[in-house]
């Protein structure tokens, strides 16, 4: 009797929780229907009232817009035209001139910044400095980049007349140019350090990226027998998923799980494991990554830590730890939907910020040290969830000072380095022992004498809050002669910064040299051979006992 009243409880129990169940849903999709009739009212009566004419198309995207924004910044909406946009950064393909671009903040026009060697932009002559005047005769200025840079692609083949201002001479040209199809580099730079150590820096995780990652390890393989390995991923915000399974798979036996993805609709759930022959499952691997490190990024630097393949080197990374599935909406538009996390083999999560749960204010936070959960890795060393990817180990970032920052903003740098290149074109160039001698850097700072140059560095502004603090707490008399004294200490002054700052300065100027000489490669591999957190992980590489102690559980 006992037994059957327990099972006629647990029926009901059943049978109200399935009740409960359905009204719960009905009542979603009542609330679901009545906020969308809600919002196609208001629509409507803005669309028909309103006392001016309205832009439906603009309406509309922006309530999509602020709807979408309440949930993650990686949630968006692409209408026709973004879409375009959307597949050059997942193929990296396009149609266009193969150049860089940047506003330039002392001109009102867009700049060439730096165009890719071969390119349509080379080809015809386009230099780092060139202020772009007009497009087909449409002039540019006071133009957006976003803008310019569309006008510049189109179908490969199709051509189009540029209007271009040397900003050194001031001289204006007009250049015909034949589009054609760019693929925008995944790697920045790749090759052998010390004959021994294979360098590769990975820009983005585009198509065909880890491909391209393995054909460059065969080429270090046969021409210098690399007895190591750094991959670069420090700045790489991510990408495609399957090409970071891809990439780690190169290190990992075949069929080794790199990640698997969780969300709320649980069809669709997956692991995904490595699906080819690695190139190499032994050889000593230091993967390098950076708080810019993102997504894919994480994926395969997570993953090679967790499954004791790589020692980890540089700061934590972003944090990134949601999938996105892009869906159609209908009329060529898509929506960017987060529809699930990922999680290394180790079982854990990597993303920083929940923003499922929102405080009271709209705002988010990061996850507390308190509330990360410890896993292991396939050789039982810790590892946290929630926080990005801690390095093995970590090393200090270095920050440029304002000052060299500014000079870059407002073209200068840039400039002296056409300057200097159109003077010393048929000079002998080597990217890695380049070096400007003290008399052409005193050369640099007569250039700069009759340059403008306006900025408030952060001491002056951290200055200005000590002094309105002081004026409140009743102290301005008391020290405000001695404030005054530190303001003119650290006033601005042009000559003595391009003194002060000049190993910045110097640096910035041999970069953006070698780039007018040697291209974008030349660049990343002048910055490769002289970056201090490279020859931390050389070094690192070459003590086997401290690789072995990295990777063992202590």
């Amino acid at each position: 009797m006992k037994k059957i009243a327990i099972l006629i409880c647990a029926l009901l129990s059943c049978s109200a929780g399935s009740l409960l169940a359905q009204q719960n849903s009905r009542r979603g999709d009542f609330d679901a229907g009545k906020n969308l009739e809600i919002f196609f009212n208001v629509y409507k009566n803005v669309n028909i009232e309103y006392v001016d004419s309205v832009d439906t198309r603009k309406l509309i995207e922006a309530g999509i817009d602020k709807m979408l924004s309440t949930l993650d910044p990686y949630t968006e909406y692409f209408n026709e035209e973004d879409m375009k946009e959307f597949r050059v950064h997942t193929t990296g393909l396009y149609g266009g001139v193969g150049a860089l671009v940047r506003k330039d903040d002392l001109f009102d026009y867009v700049r060439i910044s730096e165009p890719y060697m071969g390119s349509p932009a080379d080809k015809a002559g386009l230099r780092a400095g060139d202020l772009i005047v007009a497009i087909d005769s449409v002039p540019m200025k006071g133009i957006i980049v976003d803008t310019v840079s569309a006008r510049m692609k189109g179908a490969p083949g199709s051509t189009f007349t540029m209007t271009i201002k040397d900003r050194v001479t001031g001289k204006e040209r007009d250049v015909v140019i034949k589009r054609e199809k760019i693929k925008i580099p995944a790697i920045s730079y790749a090759g052998v350090l010390d004959d021994s150590i294979g360098y590769v820096a990975l820009e983005s995780f585009s198509d065909g990226c880890a491909a391209e990652v393995r054909r460059h390890i065969a080429k270090m393989k046969d021409t210098a027998d690399i007895k190591a390995l750094i991959l670069d991923l420090r700045g790489n915000g991510g990408g495609l998923l399957d090409e970071a399974v891809s990439l780690a798979g190169l290190f990992v036996p075949k069929g080794t799980e790199i990640v698997s993805i969780k969300g709320r609709v649980k069809s669709e759930n997956a692991v995904y494991k490595t699906a080819n022959e690695p190139t190499d499952v032994n050889i000593p691997l230091v993967v390098m990554v950076n708080n810019s490190s993102a997504s894919s990024s994480e994926i395969v630097a997570g993953s090679l830590q967790d499954l004791d393949r790589a020692v980890i080197v540089g700061t934590r990374t972003f944090g990134k730890g949601l999938v996105q599935s892009t869906m159609s909406v209908g009329y060529g538009s898509y929506i960017k939907l987060t529809t699930s996390k990922y999680y290394i083999p180790s079982g854990r999560c990597i993303q920083a910020v929940d923003y499922s749960h929102r405080n009271e204010d709209g705002s988010v936070g990061n996850i507390p040290d308190s509330l990360m959960k410890e896993f292991k890795t396939k050789g039982g060393r810790i590892v946290k969830d929630g926080g990005g990817i801690s390095p093995d180990v970590t090393i200090k970032p270095v920050y440029a000072n304002k000052f060299a920052a500014v000079l870059i903003a407002y073209g200068y740098i840039d400039d002296y380095a056409v300057k200097y290149f159109n003077e010393h074109r048929s000079k002998p160039f080597d990217p890695v022992t380049f070096s400007l001698t003290d008399q052409e850097y005193a050369d640099f700072c007569r250039f700069m004498e009759d340059k403008e140059i306006k900025y408030t560095s952060t001491t002056q502004l951290d200055l200005e809050k000590l002094k309105k603090t002081a004026q409140k707490d009743g102290y301005e008399e008391r020290i405000g002669s001695l404030l005054d004294q530190i303001e003119e200490i650290v006033k601005i002054n042009k000559k003595r910064d391009l003194d002060l700052y000049k190993d910045d300065i110097k640096e910035f100027l041999e970069s953006a040299i070698t780039a007018n000489y040697s291209y974008g490669w030349g660049r990343s591999k002048r910055a490769v051979f002289s970056d201090p957190d490279v020859k931390t992980a050389m070094e690192l590489l070459t003590d086997k006992g401290k690789m072995k102690e990295l990777l063992s559980v202590k």
